[in-house]
């Protein structure tokens, strides 16, 4: 069994890899600290990985971009979210959006350990959490199939799009040319079926996560 665990920060890398290794001996543990890790990693083993463990923040990825390119790229490679942020309402999207669970870092060794073998077992994982207000359940399955439809360079497009840069800044940042950067954004308009760029900045907030200050507080190993 392999197992990838997505998180920049060492403490989590660390209690993380201390559950797993509790829990499931026999099972590597592969470790990655950005997304471009995760996806080469995938790639390398896609027949093999059981499950990725994917923290929603990362170095080149934030919010549920991640989620979505995973998804994309290699959709039969089950992905649970792990993550600080616990409010209801970020759950129920990573849920909606297609991720097969939502692992709060919160949780002690014990109950992690359940959630991930959960997951493993087939189970979509969540906590036990208030309901966040309803509904919402189709728009955001709705918003799922659209960004699903585009593909990884789209969605980094989308994602500079969202922070207001110019077609002629994204082919700078990415390294490439301007027409095909008006290429890729016309695309975007028509696969997320929207009019204009101001539109499209306007969905892509689905994929933001606006965490707490706690947001990048490490899993705790002494919670047992």
């Amino acid at each position: 069994m392999k197992i990838i665990v997505a998180d920049d920060h060492p403490l989590v890398q660390e209690a993380l890899g201390h559950v797993l290794a509790q829990s499931f001996p026999d099972a590597a543990i592969l470790p990655c600290l950005c997304l471009a890790d995760v996806t080469a990693t995938v790639a390398r083993h896609r027949a093999d990985i059981d499950l990725v463990l994917l923290d929603l923040h990362m170095p080149d990825s934030q919010g549920f971009a991640g989620l979505f390119q995973m998804l994309s790229l290699y959709p039969t490679v089950p992905v649970a979210i792990l993550s600080a942020t616990e409010d209801p309402g970020t759950i129920r999207r990573a849920l909606d959006f297609g991720a097969s669970g939502y692992i709060p870092k919160s949780l002690s060794m014990a109950r992690m350990a359940d959630a991930i073998r959960g997951v493993l077992g087939g189970e979509i994982w969540a906590p036990e959490h208030p309901n966040d207000g309803g509904g919402g359940g189709h728009d955001n399955a709705e918003w799922a199939r659209r960004f699903a439809s585009l593909s990884p360079q789209q969605m980094r497009i989308l994602a500079l799009v969202r922070e207001g840069r110019l077609n002629k800044q994204i082919a700078g940042d990415l390294g490439i040319a301007e027409q095909t950067v008006k290429v890729h954004v016309s695309t975007i308009l028509r696969k997320l079926q929207v009019g204009s760029r101001t539109q499209a900045a306007v969905a892509a907030d689905r994929l933001a996560i606006h965490s707490p200050q706690m947001a990048d507080r490490p899993v705790r190993p002494s919670d047992a």
